[in-house]
């Protein structure tokens, strides 16, 4: 299918896949900078000044001067060299059978830690803890509780923060947290934000992630790791095949 035309230069066509292209080139912090119709236009517009530096080249014969025919070569010599690497790299493959004997190997390292899943009311005095306890105590919900007083933006869940394991939170926090039994309701909790009233929802025991979750993960790091042994591999044969003398 044929890219739209968006200008044309001294008879050059500058098309949408060029200008794809050069955007998709162009680094995350800059491509903020050509956001919306105005930004799409400027780096039009720099396309179409490249352009014209290059109508420029090809009328003076930059092409032939010995400067250019330096620079040519060193990025041939550039081009060449990561092509190969490139070639060599992309020729390695990890298959699922070997994801697989990794994982079985190493399970150790897919072992999930112990999680709790807690809510929490948080005021700025235990004056105003002990209120809301004795409220909730009397019969008001631990989740209306929250919406009605607690300033955590949690609030809005009925202070429901989910899942979260060791060092996720503040020290004094956890300790409670992982402390009372499931469904229990703590006394206030001081902490650097406050006063926290904390019941904890659910637990879980720490697991052994399964292999389909991790599957991604293995076979990209052992892909690193076997084209790290091939690059390496391919260096020591070619040690043999050319000389090399540092000086």
């Amino acid at each position: 299918m044929t890219s739209k035309v968006l200008a044309k230069v001294n008879g050059r066509e500058i098309t949408e896949q060029d200008f794809n292209n050069f955007y998709g080139s162009l680094g995350q912090q800059v491509q903020s900078q050509f956001q919306g119709e105005e930004g799409k236009q400027r780096l039009l517009d720099e396309l179409i000044y490249q352009e014209l530096f290059y109508a420029e080249a090809v009328e003076s014969n930059v092409e032939a001067s010995e400067a250019f025919q330096i620079e040519l070569e060193k990025m041939k010599e550039g081009l060449l060299k990561q092509f190969n690497i490139k070639t060599l790299i992309e020729g390695v493959s990890v298959t699922e059978e070997e994801a697989a004997a990794f994982y079985n190997e190493n399970m150790h390292y897919f072992k999930a830690e112990p999680q709790v899943q807690a809510s929490h009311i948080l005021v700025d005095t235990k004056e105003e803890a002990d209120k809301i306890l004795v409220e909730i105590n009397e019969g008001l919900s631990f989740e209306d509780a929250a919406k009605q007083y607690s300033k955590c933006p949690s609030n809005q869940q009925g202070g429901d923060l989910g899942f979260f394991q060791r060092g996720q939170m503040v020290p004094e926090f956890e300790e409670v947290a992982f402390e009372i039994s499931v469904d229990e309701l703590s006394k206030p909790v001081q902490t650097q934000f406050g006063y926290h009233l904390i019941q904890k929802k659910a637990e879980k025991d720490a697991e052994v992630q399964s292999l389909e979750a991790v599957m991604p993960q293995i076979k990209q790091q052992l892909l690193v790791q076997k084209q790290n042994n091939e690059y390496l591999s391919k260096v020591e044969s070619l040690k043999e095949k050319y000389s090399i003398e540092k000086l």
